[in-house]
Order: structure tokens, then C-alpha cells, then sequence
């Protein structure tokens, strides 16, 4: 996990008189799954928007694959591997699974395209190829999150950020999703994620970064971030001695 994908140097927006981010600095690198954890309000998607383009910086850098992203379109992130997957999923209903996979196969990065086999790569790190052909309106919360990852991984990202992937699933649907993000990772694509649930971060993260009020609290791997003093009073409320450890 040396190579550096995506890097911030005092990354900061502002919106009128609000600080939203407040010079955060950061280093991905390849073949890890990090986390973003804080209380709500934090900042933390409006930091994923800024390195997704929704929302232009207001000072500071953002660097991928050794590009510096600037104004770049939303689109050309995208192209040069740089994927989302939204906490709220928004299908075609009408749909099915395999067909909306198959739209974003149709886009991403460059290069050869293979739709159908890239749908079927898609469907199948993700679970739910057995389901390829039923309509996207007929899916469970957990298989509608699990296809906004599909389609995401479909685009063929360097990188996948994920936000709150796990939000109103149960346990089971939870261990789904840590499996799933972990095969995501597993073929070759690393993995950013949003997420509340404590017990799915400290299992799947390499690293966390933590953010409160805009600004960076602390960094590191899960047992050093669930035993920080700062973090403990800013967001976890009390020691969590009862999370689990992390598992590659």
C-alpha cells in the first residue's frame, strides 16, 4: 500500500460565512480500504463532494494519480477512475440489475470496453449476479445498495468512494456489505467509505481519518482511532471495547 492515489493538501471550503472544511490533509494509497468517520455535520460528504467535483475547492489541492484535479469535470474524474457510490441509491426501477449495471459499463475509464463482461465482473463481486435479471423497484434496501456498488465498480475505478454503504441495514445485510466492499477491494480496486457503523469500520478499514467540524481529529489504524481521547469525546461518546478487530 505505497503508491499514493488520491492526495489533499489543506483542503478547505467555504460556504459564505461556514467553514465546511478546514485544511485537510490526506493520503490514500492503493490497495487499502480507509474510512471517514465523525458526528454529523462534520464535513464529511461535502469532502467527498470537493474530490467527486460536485462542489469546487476553496483552497488548497486535490491530487489523483498524480493529477491535480482542480476544476476538472465531474465526468473526467470519473474517466480517470474515480467512482462514487451514493448512501442513497437512485436505479432506473424499470430496469433490471443487469441493464443498470450495464449503463455505467458504458462509461468510466477508457480503453477497451467490454459491456457484457464488465456487467457480469460487476454483478459478480458485488453478489448479486443471481439477481441480474429481476427489476431494480423490486430490490431489498441491502441488493439496492449492493447495486449502486455495481454500478459504481462497473465504470472500472482506480478508486470507489463509498458513502454510508451500510446506513439502515441490518446485521446480516451489514456483513454482506463489509464482504462485498472487501471483494470490491480484493479485485483490485481501493476502497473510501462514509460509514456510522463502528463494528463495519473497525472490521474492513486498514485506516480511519476522523473529522469534526470541519477539521482532521486524528488518523490511524482502528484500534488507535476507537482509543483516542479526542475522538472518545467528539464522536464515539465512550471507549469501544466491544468492536471487533480488524480483519484483512
Amino acid at each position: 500500500m505505497s503508491e499514493i492515489l488520491l492526495s489533499g493538501r489543506g483542503v478547505t471550503k467555504k460556504f459564505r460565512g461556514l467553514t465546511a472544511i478546514d485544511d485537510v490533509s490526506f493520503d490514500i494509497p492503493h490497495g487499502a480500504i480507509y474510512g471517514l468517520i465523525g458526528p454529523n455535520g462534520a464535513g464529511k460528504s461535502t469532502l467527498f463532494n470537493l474530490i467527486t467535483g460536485y462542489h469546487p475547492l476553496t483552497s488548497g489541492s486535490i491530487t489523483f494519480r498524480g493529477k491535480v484535479l482542480g476544476n476538472m469535470p465531474i465526468y473526467r474524474r470519473n474517466q480517470l477512475g474515480l467512482a462514487r457510490a451514493f448512501q442513497i441509491a437512485k436505479p432506473f426501477p424499470a430496469l433490471t440489475l443487469a441493464e443498470n449495471v450495464r449503463v455505467g459499463a458504458m462509461f468510466g475509464r477508457p480503453g477497451d470496453k467490454n459491456v457484457e463482461r464488465t456487467t457480469q465482473e460487476a454483478l459478480d463481486v458485488t453478489g448479486i449476479a443471481h439477481l441480474a435479471q429481476r427489476r431494480a423497484g423490486e430490490l431489498t434496501v441491502g441488493d439496492l445498495r449492493k447495486l449502486e456498488i455495481a454500478r459504481a465498480v462497473a465504470t472500472r475505478p482506480v478508486l470507489l468512494l463509498a458513502d454510508e454503504p451500510c446506513a439502515g441495514l441490518n446485521p446480516t445485510e451489514t456483513e454482506e456489505m463489509v464482504r462485498c466492499l472487501r471483494a470490491v477491494r480484493d479485485a483490485g480496486t481501493t476502497v473510501w467509505l462514509v460509514e456510522h457503523d463502528m463494528k463495519a469500520v473497525t472490521n474492513i478499514c486498514d485506516r480511519i481519518i476522523v473529522i469534526d467540524a470541519g477539521k482532521k481529529l486524528a488518523e490511524g489504524t482502528p484500534h488507535e482511532v476507537v482509543n483516542n481521547k479526542e475522538v472518545i469525546a467528539a464522536y464515539l461518546g465512550t471507549p469501544a471495547a466491544d468492536l471487533p478487530a480488524h480483519t484483512p
